[in-house]
């Protein structure tokens, strides 16, 4: 076996991946999937840190729009996440992977409150640690979360795997001249005004100086692709 890459990543898994075409709730086939190549990738010595999203099951800003106060909202669109955590979790024991979850939110009957030191000797014991409830503020997303939780444990990088196989000039949904970028840099990220992260995400990761590799989680075996250094997506780094 090849030698990985990575030593160490935080790899941010979108709530609406984990409904597969449904686009709400939960595919546990997508999750078994996704939990087979997670087993992969620990098994080839990579310490892997997971945070997962929430908007297969609520969305604070868009779901809860005018009609709810947005912290409340945000408070709710936590607690999804938290939901998609013990379904990851639970999956990811099935396949004889040790895990742990940590919630930003303490929820001590259900899960740890989030230690950065104690996530960090998971890691280095090989278990897998997902990370729940974003960063435990309103106002702040996953994307966020998933940067800030990279930056606290030393990761090497940020795996984004979404809906769509990189990052292109313009939707290309929408645009069919769009272009797709094998690798961009943060300044243009933000000038452009990418949707690739919300640009708080996009300047931490900027400010912390940790590449973030975005590809496409409809084949899960990108995961390990990425993390064994295969050119897949698009990277943003400096």
């Amino acid at each position: 076996m090849s030698e990985a890459k990575y030593k160490r990543v935080l790899l941010k898994i979108s709530g609406e991946a984990l409904a597969g075409e449904a686009g709400r709730g939960l595919d546990f086939n997508v999750i078994n999937q996704v939990a087979r190549v997670i087993k992969k990738c620990a098994q080839a010595g990579v310490q892997v840190g997971v945070v997962v999203g929430g908007g297969n099951f609520w969305r604070g800003v868009k779901d809860g729009g005018d009609r709810m106060e947005r912290t409340r909202a945000d408070h709710m669109g936590m607690l999804a996440t938290a939901l998609n955590c013990l379904a990851v979790a639970d999956v990811l024991e099935q396949n004889g992977v040790e895990v742990r979850v940590q919630t930003a939110i303490e929820m001590r009957a259900i899960a740890e409150p989030y230690i950065r030191s104690r996530a960090i000797r998971h890691l280095e014991k090989g278990r897998v640690v997902i990370f729940g409830c974003g960063t435990g503020n309103p106002f702040f997303s996953t994307d966020t979360a998933a940067v800030l939780r990279a930056a606290e444990i030393g990761a090497d990088v940020i795996l984004l795997a979404k809906n769509i196989d990189g990052v292109y000039s313009a939707d290309p949904k929408k645009d069919p001249s769009a272009v797709k970028f094998d690798a961009i840099s943060y300044d243009q990220v933000l000038a452009m005004h990418l949707q690739v992260m919300d640009t708080t995400a996009a300047s931490l990761s900027m400010d912390n100086h940790i590449p973030v590799l975005l590809f496409a989680l409809k084949d899960p075996e990108n995961i390990y692709r990425a993390v064994m250094g295969e050119k897949i997506g698009t990277v943003i780094q400096e």
